[in-house]
């Protein structure tokens, strides 16, 4: 596995502890996640139903404003595996830095692969990749930027994986043009990462093909209900995206008294540069709080937000040392 957050068994290693003992802020997964609810027994038993999965599927429909094709998967690296398979290999460009999967996939299944810093760099590609929010500098880019490379590429991925905290960036609403794939994530705004569940939205024969290949029942009955609850809850996601704005500012400021600069971010994780990414991981890891460092980048260092006040005041304390 290549590195990622949430690698607690990491941290278990290094530092000690068991899982109990750790506040892990080493993923953008928000820590105070949709309440779950009470679940009928067929949801765990029975096989899902075309009804109930087409129910999930208008919800995603109305949570993104969009009236695209879609289909559900086990989360969106489940579709991320599947992407080369939707052409021959050829040339795929990637707006970098950002999330490591893309590229070791399709190298993986014979596409050259080259990673570009500027957006227009993606023209000419047969497959063009933008994390929009990025991750992990959260570098945006708007729709109308985006929609005018569409014409100058093969087919144009586009992950929004944290596009839920600021959903003016998503291209959902046209995700049915020729050529335009969008992926979202359901655990990360929603909190339930371990639910597995995510979104893939474009033309309908793209749709069709990754539904073929991710085959029948890709998603469990419990995944179905709980995603359809939480997607149709506007009211939640409203008050979520609100505290979530509020937050960063809270854990900007910690940062900043702690000696760290800002590189970038979304409402659910922070970049900071901290000139020894090392370093500062340890100092945290010693109140058994988990961060995400870079390899290529010594100095940066990501946090997600704490969920609770016991972790808030966690954190605060241990970078006011």
């Amino acid at each position: 596995m290549l590195d990622h957050g949430g690698n607690l068994d990491v941290a278990l290693t290094r530092f000690g502890g068991c899982l109990d003992d750790w506040i892990d802020l080493s993923t953008g997964i928000n820590r105070r996640p949709y309440p779950v609810g009470d679940l009928k027994l067929r949801h765990w038993s029975a096989l899902p139903s075309q009804s109930e999965i087409e129910a999930l599927h208008e919800a995603a429909r109305q949570a993104y404003a969009t009236t695209a094709p879609l289909v559900a998967a086990a989360g969106a690296q489940a579709a991320i595996q599947l992407l080369p398979r939707l052409a021959s290999p050829g040339r795929a460009q990637i707006l970098a830095p950002t999330y490591n999967e893309y590229a070791g996939v399709l190298r993986a299944t014979g596409w050259t692969v080259e990673e570009v810093a500027e957006l227009e760099a993606l023209a000419g590609a047969d497959l063009a990749i933008v994390v929009n929010p990025n991750n992990p500098d959260g570098r945006q880019h708007g729709p109308a930027k985006l929609l005018a490379l569409l014409p100058r590429v093969g087919r144009l991925v586009v992950d929004e994986s944290f596009a839920d905290a600021v959903p003016g960036v998503s291209l959902a609403p046209e995700a049915g043009r020729a050529g335009l794939i969008v992926l979202r994530s359901f655990g990360k705004f929603y909190g339930l990462a371990g639910l597995r569940l995510g979104f893939v939205l474009g033309h309908e024969a793209d749709v069709t093909a990754l539904a073929g290949m991710l085959g029948p029942w890709p998603i469990s009955g419990a995944a179905i209900e709980i995603g359809r609850r939480a997607l149709l809850d506007r009211d939640w996601a409203e008050t979520t995206n609100a505290r979530l704005v509020g937050e960063t500012s809270r854990l900007d400021s910690i940062a900043k008294g702690g000696g760290w600069t800002l590189v970038g971010g979304t409402p659910l994780f922070r970049l900071y540069e901290t000139g020894d990414a090392k370093a500062a991981q340890t100092r945290l890891a010693s109140a058994k709080i988990w961060s995400r460092v870079f390899k290529d980048r010594p100095g940066w260092l990501r946090l997600g937000l704490p969920g609770s006040d016991v972790e808030w005041t966690r954190l605060a304390t241990v970078l006011a040392r």
